[in-house]
């Protein structure tokens, strides 16, 4: 199931969902997270009921909400920008710590593309019943953020993946070194998806929704603001837009787990904070600490 979760964020996801089964088991360890939410107007909120899926694109939808909105003119992410976050499940703080990188822009398959980098760890005491250092690199276009290559390098436990895998729509073959994935026009992978959900205007759009391939399989993200949120959080107190996202398989949602998103209302739009509700806890993702 862990893995299923990660087409919101694979790397997020990767650690909580991986070690939520033993940080279960122990105790202590109170959140110092503090959330003051003020819902929207119910009209915003009834902007789209349609679930995305394969009749996605023919969705009745109002003004205010997209199916496939680009960015807002003039947004991008900011070169050498660095993201650090601390994780928590079921109350016990700092299980794991996870690094985004936006590390300039590159030439692949002939296309301009943004290379964006996370990386994943657990730390002790966790680390000495669950060993995590995952890699993840997304190259993903200006623009909407369409993945052009996703590269996983994982270790966990002692087992090692190498995945590199360009994406496409058409019929290219596979370059040296990598395998393709064949999916849908436009498709985000989880880092690229994270620089959209930045990217849009939540004044403006409070509905927004697209595939997503995380490594292993193609689903939908559904992404919808639900209102404003001050937020604490270990790097300070931010003035948010709350997101919620949901995860659809084949057109049907996954309802054993829920996420919240808050975007701050700066002009990077950073995320702050990650709240996921699993089947089996709670889990975080706060921000630390930005560069």
């Amino acid at each position: 199931m862990s893995r299923r979760m990660v087409a919101v964020l694979a790397v997020i996801l990767a650690v909580l969902c991986g070690a939520a089964a033993f940080v279960w088991l122990h105790a202590g360890g109170q959140g110092k997270t503090v959330v003051h939410f003020t819902p929207d107007p119910p009209a915003n909120a009834e902007a789209s009921s349609a679930p995305p899926g394969k009749n996605a694109s023919a969705a009745r939808m109002d003004s205010k909400s997209s199916a496939n909105t680009l960015p807002e003119p003039g947004f991008m992410p900011m070169s050498g920008e660095v993201l650090e976050f601390t994780a928590s499940v079921a109350k016990v703080s700092n299980v794991a710590s996870l690094r985004l990188l936006v590390n300039g822009r590159k030439q692949i398959a002939g296309r301009d593309a943004w290379h964006l980098q996370a990386f994943a760890h657990t730390q002790n005491p966790l680390r000495m019943v669950f060993e995590l250092d995952d890699q993840f690199d997304s190259y993903s276009v200006p623009g909407d953020f369409a993945s052009v290559q996703y590269e996983m390098h994982l270790s966990e436990r002692g087992q090692k993946v190498q995945s590199v895998e360009r994406l496409t729509a058409g019929r290219e073959p596979a370059p040296d070194g990598a395998s393709v994935a064949r999916v849908l026009p436009g498709t985000r992978d989880p880092l690229g998806m994270m620089q959209y959900l930045r990217s849009v205007d939540w004044a403006k759009t409070t509905v927004v929704h697209g595939p997503v391939y995380d490594g292993r399989k193609l689903y939908e993200i559904r992404a919808r603001k639900t209102g404003s949120a001050e937020v604490q959080v270990p790097a300070g107190k931010f003035s948010t837009s709350t997101i919620e996202v949901k995860v659809f398989d084949n057109g049907v949602e996954m309802n054993d787990a829920h996420f919240t998103l808050y975007v701050a209302k700066d002009e990077a739009r950073t995320p702050v904070l990650l709240e996921a509700v699993l089947p089996f806890a709670a889990a975080r993702v706060e921000l630390r600490k930005k560069q």
